[in-house]
């Protein structure tokens, strides 16, 4: 604007803001997503969409979108001593943190399908798991890690009656106190070492059993199976927990191998147990939640599960932290498409809006598409954790749960990147919030077994029972084959896949796995231009490396229209 033209313009302002899409915010999480509110009553939890509704629309307010920027931007500090020399290894968060805590914890997303097991609690959970996905994703790290050791706790006598009151509690207490203080409590992990990683039977951690009337006089009735843990973590999450589930080498004669300890930061009586917290591991991501490595000097731990059976123990609690993976990911993705698709809204280029533009609708269209598959897939999920009892559900679930953490999780930096890309400059700086989505991605694909364990992991799925195994697949895809030459094809190129797959085409075959029940619940289920489009783009030709590669004939207008609902 010409100043001379306009003297009352103030001579320091050179230029007015325009073309410049507003901060997403303000909108119902929840309803403003279809695919998510059809996957719930679809997968048995339509009992919860008022519930969900309520929680989306809380998440989706601007100021608690805003919460995940403060706690990132503020991240966890250790303070290894107090002012006076003691030893306290704190971890000290912004108040960012304990909002988001409070929020999740308040919410169960840590214990409903424990407290409320009806039929669909876990796709409910697993819903309300994605719309917090949208939000802040470190702070879903120590709710995952609590959520997914309530079974084995169950099945621990004295301890798990003594915890769980406190683990299943909907009070987020972040106070460093003995558990008889405390409101509610949350759970740890730690496996890995520095020798080791993936391979935790290298762990050199050793516990040896306290002498039964050593651990009465220090502990009372309390001390009734004490050992003593000498050895450390290379990677031990969410140090500010109340507790750990660690493994370490059982030393015992008749017990040795590797064990599950249960480890809490204060022992009976109110003593700090012998935790050492060396340092907080410098992340690309995840900031906001504090991970770190730890020295055990002589710390005490009670054992889960039976001696030197450790990795199963330790197993079962994978199987649902790798479920809450997939749902992660899928709840990223959304957010990091609800930005992209927001800004092309509100931004204009070449004389139309850039979700006008031909090429930038097949890239956000591609977009929808994928983060649709991942919801319907993350949700079906659920049901197979629902439906646990079930022989077919169970191994249908020992099948996916590993392909999917491997093909959803690869799939998201791709799908971060591309939605960063579309907001250009303003995705890339760290205002906003998609240089932060983007860096949270590649976690979910490392963190619980990286994508070649995860392969490996089908592999022995598929191999315990091969008949078994073909005939719940067969049961999930079938009836979407008949509805589709292409899809028909594709099954059958499956089947010849899973006869003759070896360890070097594992991630290959994990990937068609999902892409293969991705498409039967999309041509079943959703609206026909979200099928075409899925079957055209991922059935019909290779999935590619990039995203935009959408054929011509699909409807994209229709399929924006749906993934964010003006």
């Amino acid at each position: 604007m010409n100043h001379a033209l306009n003297p009352e313009l103030n001579p320091f302002d050179t230029h007015e803001v325009f073309n410049q899409a507003p901060p997403f915010g303000d909108v119902n999480l929840f309803l403003a997503d279809p695919a998510l509110q059809e996957a719930l009553v679809r997968e048995g939890g339509g009992w919860a969409a008022c519930e969900l509704a309520a929680l989306g629309e809380r998440l989706g307010r601007a100021e608690v979108l805003d919460l995940a920027r403060l706690a990132n931007a503020n991240g966890p500090r250790l303070v290894n001593f107090d002012r006076s020399g003691r030893r306290i290894d704190e971890v000290e968060f912004h108040p960012a943190w304990h909002a988001l805590m409070n929020l999740m914890i308040g919410a169960g997303a840590h214990s409903k399908p424990w407290t409320d097991p009806r039929p669909g609690a876990q796709v409910a959970r697993a819903a309300s798991y994605l719309l917090f996905g949208q939000v802040e994703n470190g702070a879903q790290c120590p709710v995952t890690m609590t959520y997914a050791a309530v079974p084995a706790l169950r099945r621990a006598g004295r301890l798990g009656e003594h915890w769980l009151p406190k683990i299943l509690s909907l009070e987020y207490d972040p106070r460093s106190l003995p558990l008889e203080h405390k409101r509610g409590a949350l759970i740890g992990m730690g496996m890995t070492e520095k020798q080791g990683g993936t391979d935790v039977r290298a762990n050199t951690t050793r516990a040896t059993r306290i002498a039964p009337h050593d651990a009465r006089a220090r502990f009372g009735e309390e001390g009734e199976g004490a050992w003593q843990i000498v050895g450390h973590k290379w990677f031990f999450s969410a140090p500010q927990s109340d507790a750990h589930l660690i493994l370490a080498q059982a030393d015992e004669a008749g017990s040795a191998g590797l064990s599950c300890f249960f480890v809490p930061r204060f022992l009976p009586g109110g003593e700090r147990n012998a935790i050492r917290v060396q340092r907080l591991k410098d992340k690309l991501g995840n900031r906001s939640n504090a991970s770190s490595e730890v020295e055990f000097c002589n710390a005490v731990g009670w054992l889960v599960g039976e001696a030197g059976r450790g990795i199963p123990t330790i197993l079962e609690m994978g199987s649902h932290t790798r479920l809450d993976c997939v749902v992660g990911t899928a709840g990223i993705m959304r957010a990091a498409l609800c930005h992209a698709l927001h800004h092309a809204r509100g931004r204009a280029a070449f004389g139309k809006p850039l979700a006008r533009q031909p090429l930038m609708q097949n890239v956000l269209a591609d977009l929808a598409l994928e983060s649709e598959a991942a919801t319907a897939f993350a949700l079906r999920l659920a049901r197979c954790f629902d439906q646990h009892d079930d022989p077919t559900e169970n191994l249908l679930g020992r099948i996916l749960t590993p392909a999917g953490k491997y093909w959803l999780c690869k799939r998201g930096p791709a799908f971060g990147a591309e939605a960063m890309e579309v907001m250009g400059g303003n995705g890339y700086v760290e205002d906003g919030p998609l240089a932060r989505i983007y860096r949270e991605l590649p976690v979910n694909s490392i963190w619980e077994g990286s994508g070649n364990v995860m392969c490996l992991d089908v592999l022995r799925a598929l191999g315990k029972n091969p008949e078994a195994a073909r005939a719940a697949l067969d049961a999930e895809l079938a009836p979407a084959a008949a509805l589709d030459t292409r899809f028909a094809r594709y099954v059958e190129a499956l089947g010849k896949d899973l006869a003759g797959v070896d360890e070097a085409g594992a991630r290959k075959l994990a990937e068609r796995l999902v892409i293969a029940v991705q498409g039967a619940t999309l041509l079943r289920h959703a609206p026909p231009f979200v099928a075409e489009a899925f079957i055209a783009s991922r059935i019909a030709q290779d999935v590619g490396g990039a995203f935009g590669r959408l054929p011509p004939g699909i409807d994209m207008e229709a399929i924006l229209a749906r993934a964010l609902p003006v």
